[in-house]
C-alpha cells in the first residue's frame, strides 16, 4: 500500500474492512443496477422501434383513404406517448443530427413506401424533438411530430434502493463484527497477559481460523509462564544459596582484628547481602499477584506509609486525597510505594506524594522529587533489572539497579501500571495507577 492511499485509509481495521467491503458491494450494486436498467432501456427501445414501424404505417394507411374532413376526428386515436400526428407541413428545422432519428425515419420510410415522399428535419435537441413528413396520395401533406422519452421510472424503485442500501449496511457491518471481534478478543487477551499466567484464555472454538489463533495463543501464555517462572527460580535458588556462604564470610571477618582492610572486607559483604536480597525480591515480585487482594481506605493506607517515614525523620509529605474504598493487594503496593519514596530520598532527600481518582476510576499515586531527576530517553530503561544510570557500584549513589525494576514488576503482576515522568522545573515523578 502506498504511501498516498495509506494516509488517506482509516486507522482500524475494521473501519478498513467497512470501507472495502461496502464499496465493492456498492459498486458490483451499481454494476448490476446500472446493467439491468441498459438492458431494460434497449428492450423497450426494440419494442418501440418495431411498434413504432408497423403502427405508424397502418396510421399513415387509415390516413390516406380518409376523407380529408374526418382526418382530424382520427389523430386523437392515432397519437401515442412518443409520436404524434400533425395535419400540414407541419414545422422546419434542419437535417436529422441523431443516429435514432435517422434510423426512426428509414423505418418509416420502408414500411410506408417511396411512394409517400418521406423526409425530415430535426426540430429542437433540448429535448430531442424531429418530425418526418409525408405527402399522402391526395396531396396533402403530413407530419409525424417525434418526441423520444426514456422509460419512466416506478415510483416504487428509489424506496426499493434504500432498503437496499440499508441492507447493505447492515450485512457490512455484521461481516466486520464478526470478522473483527475475534481480534478484539486477541488483543484484550494479550493486554491481560501475567508472569503468572493468570490472564484470561481465549475459548478455543469458533471458525477454524480463530480456534487455531486462539489455540496458538494459550499455547504462547503457557510458555511465556514457564519460562518466566523457571527464569524467576534460578535467580532465587542462586540469590537464595549466596546467601549461607556470605554470612559465613561476615561472621569471619567480624572475628578479624580491627583493620582498616576488616572494614572494607565488611563493607563489600554487606553490599553483597544487599544485593542478594534485591535479587530474591526481584525474583519473587513476579509472584505479587499471589497475594490475595484485600479491600482497603487507600486514603488512609497512603497516610500510613507517609506518617512511618515522618516518625523515623524523613523529609516526606502527602497531599491530596481520595473517598472511597480500592480493591489491592497491600503488601505489593506498600513495597512499591516504599522502593518510590526510598529513590526520591537517596537522590533528593526528600519526597512528596500524591494521590488522586481520575475520571474513568483509577486510582492514581505519585511520589515526586526535586532531585536530578532522568533523561528522557533514559525514562523507559531504568524500569530494567540491573539498569543504573551511574557507573558506581557504590550503594549509595549507584545501588543495585533493581529497585524500580522490583517495583515495575510487582505492578505488572497485581495488574496496575508504573510510569516515570520528568518534572516541570526539574525532578522525576513516578505514577502509579491501580484499576
Amino acid at each position: 500500500m502506498n504511501a498516498t492511499l495509506a494516509r488517506w485509509m482509516p486507522k482500524s481495521i475494521a473501519s478498513r474492512l467497512y470501507l472495502i467491503i461496502f464499496t465493492g458491494l456498492l459498486l458490483a450494486h451499481g454494476m448490476s443496477f446500472g446493467l439491468l436498467f441498459f438492458e431494460r432501456y434497449q428492450s423497450a427501445k426494440t419494442v418501440m422501434l418495431n411498434t413504432l414501424e408497423h403502427d405508424v404505417g397502418t396510421s399513415v394507411a387509415i390516413l390516406d383513404r380518409l376523407p380529408a374532413a374526418e382526418r382530424p376526428a382520427w389523430l386523437g386515436r392515432l397519437q401515442r406517448d412518443n409520436y404524434r400526428y400533425i395535419l400540414g407541413p407541419g414545422q422546419g428545422g434542419t437535417d436529422p443530427i441523431s443516429d435514432r432519428a435517422r434510423v426512426v425515419t428509414g423505418l418509416i420510410q420502408r414500411e410506408v413506401g417511396p411512394s409517400f415522399a418521406v423526409k425530415a428535419n430535426t426540430v429542437a435537441m433540448g429535448p430531442e424533438r424531429y418530425q418526418v413528413h409525408l405527402t399522402l396520395h391526395d396531396g396533402a401533406p403530413l407530419a409525424i411530430e417525434v418526441t423520444p422519452r426514456v422509460m419512466p421510472l416506478a415510483d416504487w424503485l428509489p424506496f426499493v434502493f434504500i432498503l437496499q442500501m440499508i441492507v447493505l449496511v447492515v450485512i457490512t457491518w455484521l461481516a466486520v463484527r464478526l470478522a473483527t471481534r475475534p481480534l478484539v478478543r486477541l488483543a484484550r487477551a494479550a493486554e491481560s497477559i501475567t508472569p503468572t499466567n493468570e490472564g484470561p484464555r481465549m475459548a478455543e472454538d469458533g471458525p477454524t481460523e480463530v480456534a487455531q489463533a486462539a489455540v496458538a495463543f494459550n499455547a504462547m501464555q503457557d510458555r511465556i509462564a514457564l519460562y518466566v517462572k523457571e527464569r524467576l527460580q534460578i535467580l532465587a535458588a542462586i540469590s537464595h544459596d549466596l546467601q549461607t556462604p556470605i554470612t559465613r564470610m561476615r561472621l569471619r571477618a567480624e572475628a578479624l582484628d580491627d583493620s582498616q582492610e576488616r572494614g572494607k572486607l565488611l563493607q563489600d559483604l554487606h553490599e553483597m547481602e544487599h544485593l542478594v536480597r534485591e535479587g530474591v525480591a526481584y525474583a519473587r515480585s513476579a509472584h505479587g499477584a499471589t497475594e490475595t487482594p484485600r479491600k482497603i481506605d487507600p486514603a488512609a493506607f497512603v497516610e500510613s506509609l507517609v506518617f512511618d517515614y515522618q516518625d523515623t525523620g524523613k523529609a516526606v509529605s502527602l497531599s491530596g486525597s481520595v473517598d472511597g474504598t480500592a480493591i489491592v493487594r497491600p503488601q505489593a503496593l506498600r513495597r512499591v510505594l516504599g522502593n518510590l519514596i526510598d529513590n526520591a530520598l537517596k537522590y533528593a532527600g526528600t519526597a512528596e506524594v500524591g494521590m488522586a481518582r481520575t475520571a474513568a476510576g483509577t486510582l492514581c499515586i505519585e511520589v515526586a522529587d526535586r532531585g536530578p531527576g532522568i533523561p528522557e530517553d533514559e525514562l523507559g530503561r531504568v524500569l530494567e533489572p540491573f539498569y543504573r544510570l551511574e557507573n558506581s557500584r557504590n550503594r549509595d549513589t549507584g545501588g543495585t539497579g533493581l529497585g524500580l525494576a522490583i517495583a515495575a514488576q510487582l505492578m505488572l503482576s497485581i495488574g496496575g501500571r508504573l510510569t516515570l515522568a520528568a518534572r516541570p522545573g526539574g525532578g522525576l515523578i513516578a505514577r502509579v495507577e491501580l484499576p
